[in-house]
């Protein structure tokens, strides 16, 4: 287990930005793959996108290509997520979890670990 806290979160008005951190209580921290997830109000957790255990480009949900990007700092512990362009669909709360799964790791079930979450709420 990884003890994951987010941090970031706020109002913001759309078209607005904010990044989003998650940092992690491990020593092993670059063996993990690590991803955000979202939660709108009655809907489903859902994927935003995920990042291999030495960074690089990461990957994403088709539909938030190119407004977000989420990068790691594996001397920090810590992953972020640059949300760009933010529309109103995309509040929120915001989670960050780790999987010591092989990439791609895109379902909910095959992270082990989650942070609290962090609220994003985006005015129109």
């Amino acid at each position: 287990q990884v003890q994951l806290v987010e941090s970031g979160g706020g109002l913001v008005q759309a078209g607005g930005s904010l990044r989003l951190s998650c940092a992690a209580s491990t020593r092993t921290f670059s063996s993990y793959i690590m991803g955000w997830f979202r939660q709108a109000p009655g809907k489903e957790r859902e994927f935003v996108a995920g990042i291999g255990r030495s960074g690089g480009s990461g990957y994403y949900a088709d539909s938030l290509k190119g407004r977000f990007t989420i990068s790691r700092d594996n001397t920090r512990n810590t992953i972020y997520l640059q949300m760009n362009t933010l529309a109103p669909e995309d509040t929120a709360v915001y989670y960050c979890a780790a999987s010591s799964r092989a990439l791609p790791v895109v379902r909910s079930r095959d992270f082990g670990s989650w942070g609290q979450g962090t609220q994003v709420t985006v005015s129109s």
